[in-house]
């Protein structure tokens, strides 16, 4: 019987507890609640390091010094613009367009103006990860000024990753705590072990296909609100609840309606996601600055409750929602944030696919019919 089983013979449904390869970039350990990104504890880097730290010690391996981290910084800021044509595409797009389906699209049209197009060597790998990552952030925000009706913005030369990307979507200085959480913000979401996004990029790339068209995997597999379309549905309960007084009530309707709570449990985590709790600080400070501070009460309620009646705990998508919604980000822009920040890991996932490559090509266990015979198309059934 063909197929990965378990002991009982049954083939096991979503690959889940299976290791289906190794990697050196990212450990994840769900019963204790550890992410370590090469080896370095997310809340230490979460506390000493930004964006293009993180992105450069997964890349290359170490965290830089002062001048590679300026050298690095400054070849991604100038990588931040987009072929005209590519603009042009997203202005035809529909208004009523997801962001996630733009900018999957518009990664892929990436690869026809890419220099590097063909080219599979280490060297011109490396310039197509700082393009394409630039690129995809600057894809972001461009979708989101185009369908606004605003006019494009330029990445100041000056500034840092994510200040550029917060500027560029919002059109406004960046205040200096927002800086810092939304740095943050995109080093929590920077990467996490073979998530379902991440192994389809990294099957993609098993087939030795090109790194947009890996990325475009990545893309379409995180669109999903199993993945990271979950973190536009979490508004959707601040929507209904007005005040913490009317958590319980709604939480326990919810629950004796078996409906799922967006932004809580995690198919790895079975303690407190590390990254909840990093970003729940800092939902407290920007709800308070916004003067959302109702909704910050709102989701403390619902954690306590959730936790006293199920025993789980927010996942990130919970408090980076509120992180978002407090920065003045849209909420069906959230997904495409968090594919911002995930880019940088899935490139770094595509070259180590691509230094030990194996095809990644599972068995399936079949349960359907056997052996059976092909009626004269006269003598076969109509029925649906």
């Amino acid at each position: 019987m063909n197929g990965e089983t378990n002991n009982n013979g049954a083939a096991i449904r979503g690959l889940e507890n299976i290791a289906a390869g190794e990697t050196s970039i990212s450990f994840v350990d769900g019963a204790n609640g550890l992410l370590m990104y090469r080896g370095h504890e997310i809340r230490d880097l979460a506390q000493n390091a930004s964006f293009a730290e993180a992105v450069h010690l997964l890349w290359y391996g170490k965290l830089p010094g002062c001048s590679q981290l300026e050298s690095f910084r400054a070849r991604l800021v100038s990588e931040m613009r987009l072929p005209s044509q590519v603009l042009q595409l997203i202005e035809l797009a529909p208004p009523s367009a997801h962001p996630m389906d733009i900018l999957r699209t518009a990664v892929s049209s990436l690869s026809l103006f890419d220099p590097d197009r063909g080219e599979f060597g280490h060297e011109a790998n490396e310039r197509k990860q700082v393009r394409i990552l630039a690129q995809t952030i600057t894809a972001i925000a461009a979708i989101h000024r185009i369908r606004g009706g605003l006019p494009v913005l330029s990445a100041d030369p000056q500034s840092s990753v994510g200040e550029n990307f917060l500027y560029m979507l919002r059109g406004r200085t960046t205040a200096p705590d927002e800086k810092t959480a939304f740095e943050l913000l995109l080093l929590l979401h920077l990467e996490h072990g073979f998530n379902a996004s991440t192994f389809a990029v990294r099957v993609t790339a098993s087939t030795l296909s090109d790194m947009h068209a890996a990325v475009a995997s990545g893309l379409g597999a995180l669109k999903g609100r199993l993945h990271g379309g979950a973190n536009e549905r979490v508004l959707m309960l601040f929507d209904e609840v007005e005040h913490p007084g009317e958590v319980e009530a709604y939480i326990d309707g919810m629950l004796n309606q078996g409906r799922r709570i967006m932004g809580f449990g995690h198919r790895v985590y079975k303690v407190e996601d590390p990254r909840a709790r990093l970003l729940r600080e800092w939902s407290e400070r920007l709800c308070s600055r916004a003067n959302l501070q109702h909704l910050n009460d709102i989701a403390t309620h619902v954690e306590q409750i959730v936790l006293a009646r199920k025993g789980i705990y927010p996942n990130v998508d919970f408090y980076s929602a509120l992180v978002q919604h407090a920065l003045g980000i849209p909420r069906d822009l959230f997904t495409a944030v968090f594919a911002g920040a995930r880019t940088a890991g899935w490139l770094a996932h595509i070259v180590e696919q691509y230094v030990d490559n194996r095809l990644i090509r599972p068995l399936s266990q079949y349960v359907g019919l056997w052996h059976q015979q092909v009626l004269p198309i006269e003598q076969r059934s109509e029925d649906s």
